[in-house]
């Protein structure tokens, strides 16, 4: 219990808010570490993601691949990507953004999968083309559930950007180490704090987000209308 009071204490102290290693920058460091690596992980994921769940093939590929890329040690892939191209960020991003990776690929291709099939058909019957199914149909469904990838993604990402800190001084993770190093349990505490409130920040955000991409005629319960994109009002 003492050792949370004086993480506690550490939080609210003055002087962890100003030089470089002030509170609010690590804090701003970790945030855009999250985020460039969201970015990256969901360049590759979300078109392999798409593809998948629009023409139906290469599903178990993507869950083997996926389930392969879950099984990897994250540090130890951090320890050799760090090994080869040297100390810095590389290594932190490679790593984390393979991690990234499979969440968001399933919340892709899932959300493209889970379309009622009598939807595609009614779509192309009114003379939609393919890349008019993508855009109008398939991914206005779709969002939801990628958008619950990229939420899982993140969480991820969040909670393990702290290992960044391994191999470069950067993030959140800094007070980890430090503390560890010098045996200053305050401040690992108030650093795992600082993480675990980030994460709840951005659960939140997400889980806001998921919600306001749902289509109002599914959140309603009507059906949509293909042709306008729209939907019809119940009769």
């Amino acid at each position: 219990m003492n050792f949370f009071a004086d993480a506690l204490a550490w939080l609210v102290d003055p002087a962890n808010y100003a030089g470089p290693n002030a509170i609010g920058i690590r804090l701003l460091e970790h945030l855009g570490f999250t985020l460039v690596t969201l970015v990256l992980a969901s360049i590759i994921a979300i078109p392999v993601g798409f593809l998948i769940g629009h023409t139906g093939r290469g599903r178990g590929f993507a869950v083997g691949t996926s389930g392969a890329f879950r099984a990897i040690p994250t540090l130890g892939l951090l320890t050799l990507v760090a090994l080869t191209v040297g100390i810095g960020l590389t290594a932190p991003y490679v790593a984390l953004t393979v991690l990234a990776i499979p969440p968001i690929l399933a919340g892709a291709y899932a959300g493209f999968e889970a379309i009622d099939r009598k939807i595609i058909d009614a779509a192309r019957a009114v003379g939609m083309s393919e890349g008019q199914i993508v855009r109008k149909v398939e991914l206005p469904l779709g969002l939801p559930l990628l958008m619950g990838g990229l939420r899982s993604a993140t969480l991820q990402i969040v909670a393990t950007a702290t290992l960044a800190a391994y191999v470069a001084d950067f993030g959140l993770g800094r007070y980890l180490f430090a503390g560890l190093r010098t045996r200053d349990y305050a401040e690992m505490i108030g650093g795992s704090i600082l993480v675990i409130l980030l994460a709840l920040a951005l659960e939140g955000l997400f889980s806001v987000l998921q919600k306001l991409v749902v289509p109002r005629g599914v959140a309603a319960g009507r059906p949509t209308d293909v042709r306008a994109g729209t939907t019809r009002p119940p009769r």
